[in-house]
């Protein structure tokens, strides 16, 4: 095989990886999202009386074993005003119908 051949195949490699690293995270985002929307639901936060303080809210400065996506995706769901905040540092679900976003990918 020639040397042109070789680096064309290598760079369609280095793309392919690209791209399923990208839909990796964006399958891991997407969990982290469920994650946050069921503890919600589970503890029944449904209003700032009811708001639970959840405890990956800030990002670990020492980061042991695999990457946590859930403070990334906690203020993109407040962002997006899925999830409400409280003075106090607590979260609820504003929205109790997020099929839309269940259904959704992100990236």
């Amino acid at each position: 095989m020639s040397e042109s051949g070789q680096i064309i195949i290598a760079i369609c490699l280095l793309i392919a990886v690209y791209m399923l690293t990208r839909k990796v995270n964006a399958w891991r985002i997407k969990r982290a999202y469920m994650s946050i929307i069921k503890d919600l639901e589970r503890k029944e936060a449904f209003t700032q009386a009811s708001a639970i303080a959840l405890p990956y809210t800030k990002e670990s400065i020492f980061r042991m074993g695999v990457r946590d996506f859930r403070p990334k995706a906690l203020q993109f769901l407040v962002a997006s005003g899925v999830v409400g905040t409280t003075e106090a540092g607590k979260y609820y679900l504003k929205e109790k119908k997020v099929g839309v976003l269940k259904s959704e990918e992100p990236g």
